[in-house]
């Protein structure tokens, strides 16, 4: 949920310094200068040389100077900055694009002088190797920490510097520091309390150590084997540039220590390996261990191999050889999945309990290590979280080794992996991007839903995440809330109806399809009442509205935003989420955060609704609640979270929840029936007997198949709300002129949660923009993105215009964002509009203000963020498809009338909740007459339980009343209008009919 930042170097100015400030080898080479900070460099971006700083927003950047200080450790001046940093932020230092690599090999490492505030805060450094150039390079990290007090020469050696698994900014290059094509450093400055930095003298210094030139691998550091087997260890030497080996490198080997008993357990093995020089690079040996049988049931053990490698760099961890667990009852797959539980959590201590309710970032665990230290239950992508490359293999990969990592551990209970996969797998370049919930909520079609969370599921289960955060059962009330598309409508009935989501991503209600390699895990979020806070109520940071509070009274709560909940429960959804937001009932409780609140997670949804799932806290969610980290974490527990997405900070959590439960103020119950639930899931999941990526469906990822339900969804999506003269749909022999700033965009048409977090502009997934979509549908097309292209000789214009990516509170508007047009599309539509019969698109996730020009446009369609398949809006553009999506939220003349929602007293919108003009072949015809017979048969529909009928026969009387009503929309219209869809979706048809009847006679 955080994008990592673009880390960078330093320039290489050879000869610039005038001293030496210690004492070296006569045979080691003289530093060499990085930066002086005497004003040699400048503070400039790619491709020029320079300083540049860098950062998560716009108030993370440090501000950074080159000051004038006596106490300078070298010349006369320092670089000197202030910051204050919630997200991240730093400063790099890229060497120009135009320029060529710097040669690093012949120096230990890299050092300079930092003016220490001793507040035992880390700060990280990180260097660019190989690649294009320095935005296109490997990056390689380390860190120091500030625990002295003014200046001190930090040293950081090569050999300390890993290279960076949470984020590259390009695909792999070698995974090999070769120091021959070095671009730069970086510095990443704490975040938190606000904070202030001096830096001096960046250089290179010492001799190169051998140790980089070979290194030494063993393929895994953990190789499970069954009882009786023998281990099979590869030890490998790799080079600098894949050279033969300059000197020999030995291997000194010997098994000792670990839980496994030498002699009993293992037969124990010690030798040397020898790669004598001249070895290739990649050459490999293998050690065998082998292990001894007995007739016990046992836990996993584990017996180290130890090695010690002259002439080499050695591995970074002592590979392990792991005896699988075997012969104990929550082993065994025929027993019903109650005694599995018991019979494993009975064993379980209270460290690894608390493991199993701790959920880490895959990017704070690095290679993954502390996936056994703490016997980590789940990790997680957040948004923009993605192995490099960022390819379903890649996916494959990684959790594959993630879960290697947890077969160390005593019992080996795999891992649970989730992603935030909203609208596709949308974290996975390549992926088939659905529109948003906003759009499948316009589309009306549950059948639709289902097959948009089939393919979902199929994609991410294919790259071995068997958890998806979603779906959002949020009931938007407020445009202005920037998660506003990540809801199915403003209807709570709306979204239930949207729910068949849940069994296509899960399968049956039962779970008994949870294990197969095509479903995942599914997650109900935000419980509850996400969608209603009200608007200046947020507390985060620059946030206007997300997670802020939501006031209502208890008939409301249940009426709006529970309904949705209770029929997730009964669909058998495996997990749910808690708000960030906080919920005022008026019972003088005052408002309070949902991961707090008792009375509904533990009371409600556990207690009342039955739900027997487990619950999933947000993204450091506990970090909002009051008091210390202890208070936090038993407040959240003893609310009924049983696993808490702490990301960076799961150390602290899994150590202080078992310092909680030690003390007693959280239950040994409690912490049992959290691990209960967590441990159900994953055996229903089928991971203990299948914890890797089952990759069987992979080839199907975007496949034309997937893409094909992802396109009919685009075209379901899209609501006609204007059709003047019948200018829609299109005709192939017209000359259409399009312009406008999402036309030609699939960022922007994707959205949020798209590859990354906000997402982006651009063309940063594969697919079809709309403009494409138009050309492919065999149009005469002349694209003009600003319109600035003659307009003359064409008959009809299409203008594409609305929003840009965001998420979350960031899109709140008010947090640098409105519901007004760009300048740039008021002056397409106007122009375009003025010289010919236009057609406009919004594409957004949100209603965007229109009313002003609404005269001027002959269509208006609003097309919601349709996601990849741009060819799915040119099918209903063009008359492949008729236009059937109906407004999923009221489309409000002014930002003065929000929040405004189907169902309020007062209710004039520009467009009523449920409008959606049409482009079927054969529109009704009738009258009030005809109105009143189809109430009768639409009554009589509802009496006999034909649903069927009854939707028809309302959705008959509808476009009756649009024909009439079209172009002269009242309040008088509006309102009765409106509460007709309301009815139909909660069975009603002939009080449906009755107010569409309303709505005729007022038209």
């Amino acid at each position: 949920m955080r994008r990592t930042a673009l880390l960078a170097s330093a320039a290489l100015l050879a000869g610039l310094l005038p001293w030496a400030a210690t004492a070296r080898a006569a045979d080691e080479p003289p530093p060499t200068a990085v930066d002086r900070f005497e004003g040699e460099v400048p503070f400039a971006k790619q491709p020029a040389e320079g300083i540049f700083t860098w950062g998560g927003d716009t108030d993370d950047p440090p501000a950074l100077r080159l000051a004038d200080r006596a106490d300078a450790p070298e010349g006369a001046k320092v670089l000197t900055g202030t910051y204050e940093i919630s997200g991240y932020g730093g400063f790099t230092h890229d060497y120009a694009a135009t320029a060529p690599a710097h040669d690093w090999s012949a120096h230990r490492g890299i050092r300079f002088w930092w003016d220490g505030r001793n507040d035992g805060r880390k700060i990280t450094v990180e260097i660019k190797d190989g690649g294009a150039h320095g935005e296109a390079s490997e990056l390689w990290t380390t860190s120091f920490t500030d625990d002295f007090t003014g200046w001190k020469r930090v040293e950081l050696p090569f050999t300390d510097f890993a290279y960076r698994t949470d984020y590259q900014p390009v695909g792999g290059i070698d995974h090999v520091l070769g120091l021959k094509e070095m671009w730069g450093y970086s510095v990443t400055l704490p975040t938190g309390a606000k904070g202030d930095f001096a830096m001096d003298g960046v250089e290179l210094y010492g001799t190169a150590d051998p140790a980089l030139r070979a290194s030494v691998t063993t393929g895994a550091p953990v190789h499970p084997v069954e009882e009786g087997g023998t281990a099979k260890v590869k030890v490998s030497v790799a080079t600098t540039g894949a050279a033969p080996l300059t000197d020999p490198v030995t291997v000194a080997y010997t098994t000792a220590g670990g839980t496994a008993a030498s002699g009993t357990d293992y037969t124990p093995v010690s030798g040397t390996l020898t790669f004598p020089a001249g070895t290739a690079s990649g050459a490999t040996r293998t050690i065998e261990v082998p292990t001894r049988r007995d007739r016990a049931a046992e836990p996993a053990e584990t017996v180290p191999l130890k090695l010690t490698v002259t002439g080499a760099k050695a591995p970074a961890e002592t590979p392990q050889v792991v005896i699988d667990a075997h012969g104990l009852p929550y082993l065994d797959a025929k027993l019903p999945i109650r005694e599995r539980v018991a019979d494993l959590l009975g064993r379980m201590s209270l460290a690894e309990k608390a493991g199993q309710m701790t959920q880490a970032e895959r990017g704070a665990v690095g290679q993954g290590a502390d996936i056994t230290a703490y016997a980590l239950g789940s990790l997680l992508s957040g948004g923009g979280s993605t192995p490099t490359p960022n390819t379903p293999e890649a996916w494959a990969k990684m959790i594959d080794a993630f879960q290697l990592r947890a077969q160390a551990t005593r019992f080996q209970i795999p891992l649970i992996y989730g992603v935030d996969a909203v609208h596709g797998h949308n974290n996975l370049t390549g992926a088939t991007i659905l529109p948003h919930n906003i759009g499948i909520g316009a589309a009306r079609d549950p059948q639709l839903a289902y097959e948009t969370g089939a393919v979902t599921a199929a994609e991410v289960r294919a790259t071995g995440v068997p958890w998806d955060f979603a779906p959002c059962l949020c009931v938007s009330r407020d445009e202005r809330w920037g998660r506003a598309y990540e809801s199915y409508g403003e209807d709570p009935a709306l979204v239930e109806s949207m729910e068949t989501v849940i069994q296509g991503l899960q399968g049956r209600a039962n779970g008994k399809d949870l294990s197969r390699n095509d479903k995942v895990l599914a997650t109900a979020k935000h419980f509850v009442a996400d969608g209603g806070t009200a608007y200046g109520s947020s507390t985060t940071g620059t946030y206007t509205i997300d997670q802020g509070v939501t006031t209502v009274t208890r008939k409301q709560l249940e009426d709006i935003h529970l309904a949705p909940y209770q029929e997730a429960v009964d669909r058998g959804v495996g997990t749910v989420m808690p708000s960030y937001s906080s919920l005022d009932l008026g019972d003088g409780k005052g408002a309070v955060k949902m991961h707090a609140r008792g009375d509904m997670i533990n009371g409600v949804l556990k207690g009342r609704m039955g739900f027997d799932g487990f619950v999933i806290s947000d993204y450091n969610a506990t970090d909002q609640l009051p008091g210390d980290r202890a208070a936090q974490v038993r407040a959240a527990v003893n609310a009924g979270v049983d696993m808490m997405m702490v990301p960076y900070s799961y150390k602290e959590f899994s150590t202080t929840l078992a310092d909680e439960a030690r003390a007693g103020r959280v239950t040994g119950k409690r912490i049992d029936d959290a691990v209960t639930r967590i441990l159900t899931e994953k055996m229903k999941l089928g991971l203990f007997e299948h914890p890797y990526a089952d990759t069987t469906h992979a080839a199907a990822i975007g496949s034309p198949e997937h893409r094909k339900v992802a396109r009919r969804a685009a075209a379901e999506s899209q609501v006609l709300l204007k059709n003047k003269g019948g200018l829609l749909p299109l005709k192939k022999t017209q000359k259409v002129y399009v312009a406008g700033s999402n036309a030609d965009d699939i960022g922007n048409q994707t959205g949020g949660w798209t590859v990354t977090w906000q997402g982006s502009s651009g063309d940063i997934v594969p697919g079809t923009t709309i403009l494409q979509g138009l050309r492919k549908a065999g149009g005469q097309v002349t694209y003009s993105k600003d319109a600035s292209a003659p307009t003359g000789g064409h008959d009809v214009g299409v203008v594409v215009v609305g929003e840009t990516p965001y998420a979350e509170g960031a899109g709140d508007v008010g947090n640098g964002h409105d519901l007004a047009l760009s300048a740039a599309d008021r002056a397409a539509v106007d122009k375009v509009c003025a010289a010919m019969e236009c057609a406009v698109l919004v594409v957004s996730g949100r209603p965007q203000l229109i009313g002003d020009r609404l005269d001027k446009i002959d269509a208006l369609v609003a097309s919601w963020l349709p996601g990849t398949e741009g060819d799915g809006v040119a099918d209903v553009l063009y008359g492949k498809r008729p236009f059937t999506g109906q407004l999923p939220v009221s489309w409000p003349k002014s930002e003065a009338q929000l929040p405004i929602n189907v169902g309020d007293t007062a209710y004039d919108p520009q467009f009523p909740y449920g409008w959606g003009l049409t482009t079927l072949a054969e529109p009704p015809r009738g009258g009030a007459s005809t109105l009143r017979t189809l109430a009768s048969r639409a009554t009589a529909a509802e009496r006999h339980g034909d649903a069927r009928t009854g939707r028809a026969l309302v959705t008959r009387a509808r476009l009756l009343v649009q024909q009439k009503a079209a172009g002269h929309l009242t309040q008088a219209v509006s309102k009765p209008f409106a509460d007709a869809d309301h009815l139909l979706l909660t069975g009603r048809y002939g009080k449906a009919v009755e107010k569409l009847a309303e709505a005729y006679r007022a038209a």
